[in-house]
Order: C-alpha cells, then sequence, then structure tokens
C-alpha cells in the first residue's frame, strides 16, 4: 500500500473511530487559543484548561493581558511549568496584537509565526481551529503515530514530518486528521504504556504491526 493510499485509509478509520474529535484546550475566542498553546508547551491540555481559568478571570482580554506584568502573569502560569518564558512570550504576544493588529489575530500563516512564542505547530493550529484552513499540527502525538503507521519513515523533527504529510494528506482533511491522532494516542497508541494494538482499529494497516508497503 503506497502512502497516499494508506493515509487515505487512516483517515477514513480514524474519522469512523472519532467522528467528533476537535482541539482538547478550552478557548471561546482565538486570542485564548493563542495563549493556551503556547502553555500547552511541555504541559497537559488538561492542566492548561485549569491554570487558564484565573488568566483569564484576572485579564479578560487582549488588551488586559498586553497591560498585566510579567511577573503577574508568571505567578498564575507557573503549574504549567516553564512559566518565566511562557508568561514573557504571552506579554510579548498580546503587547503586539494590540499595537500591530488592532487586537485581532492576524490570519496570515508568516504573519503568526513572526508573533512571540508562536512556532509552526501553534500557527496551524490557529489557522485550522480559528480560520478553517488547511493546516498539520505535528504536536508529540503526530509525530509518534505517523511514524509507527508508516505515514513517515523514521522522521522526528516537526516540519520535517509536517512536510512529509503535506504531501500525503488531502488539506482539507489535515486539521481534523490531527485532533484524531491526540485522542487515538493517548486512548490506544499511547508513549507511556505498550500501545493497545490489539483494540486499534488500525492494526491490520500498521507498519509496527510489521505490515509493508
Amino acid at each position: 500500500m503506497k502512502k497516499e493510499e494508506l493515509a487515505l485509509e487512516v483517515i477514513q478509520r480514524l474519522k469512523s473511530e472519532y467522528p467528533d474529535a476537535g482541539c482538547t484546550l478550552d478557548y471561546d475566542q482565538a486570542w485564548k487559543l493563542l495563549v493556551s498553546v503556547r502553555l500547552a508547551a511541555q504541559c497537559t491540555d488538561a492542566r492548561v484548561n485549569v491554570v487558564v481559568q484565573d488568566l483569564y478571570a484576572k485579564y479578560p482580554s487582549i488588551e488586559a493581558l498586553a497591560e498585566a506584568r510579567v511577573d503577574d502573569i508568571e505567578a498564575i502560569v507557573r503549574p504549567c511549568g516553564l512559566g518565566k518564558s511562557k508568561a514573557r512570550d504571552i506579554s510579548a504576544c498580546m503587547k503586539m496584537l494590540v499595537e500591530k493588529y488592532e487586537g485581532k489575530i492576524p490570519r496570515d500563516f508568516q504573519a503568526l509565526l513572526k508573533l512571540p512564542g508562536v512556532g509552526r505547530k501553534s500557527a496551524n493550529l490557529i489557522m485550522g481551529d480559528v480560520f478553517g484552513e488547511p493546516a498539520i499540527v505535528t504536536d508529540t502525538h503526530c509525530i509518534r503515530l505517523t511514524n509507527r503507521i508508516g505515514l513517515v519513515d523514521n522522521l522526528k523533527e516537526p516540519k520535517k514530518v509536517e512536510m512529509a504529510l503535506w504531501k500525503i494528506i488531502p488539506p482539507e482533511e489535515g486539521s481534523d486528521f490531527c485532533h484524531r491522532l491526540v485522542y487515538h494516542g493517548r486512548d490506544v497508541c499511547t508513549a507511556r504504556t505498550k500501545p493497545y494494538c490489539s483494540r486499534c482499529c488500525l492494526s491490520d494497516i500498521c507498519h509496527k504491526n510489521g505490515v509493508e508497503e
């Protein structure tokens, strides 16, 4: 099975398995997703969803967060780890949104990359979830699962994985596909335990089980 064919089969099976999969970070405004995805680095989405409640209670807008002292932001977000750098990035990002974009999130991928603390993963998440544009979010689940399944070949660098997936994943499927990989990676194809291959909907086509092209 060629990679393009494998990709389409994986997409369909995961779609059946997780029909309602979406972003696991809670947000009701675009800028909040931008904050949450920065806090999610080396932290669980579940913890981020708890921590941001206090952050948004104290700073309910882009403008309020832009005016906040970095130390005060850090005091709230510290449970997410890397508090100092995350607080600094969030502060600088909110300031840039106010000063350069009138408090709105730019809809351009390259513009998003210029925001402090925003890398390709975050920019793709914003493009896909906020703007409904084609996106591939190469988080740890995506990298682990696509290597195991055989969609990419021993690639660990996020950008290389992203570029390889763009070649085989239909653009309109990319964002939802990556969300489903998160669900599958947490429930079945786990990182910290042995994968539960016996109850995996991909077991008969997964290269980890010795399936060859």
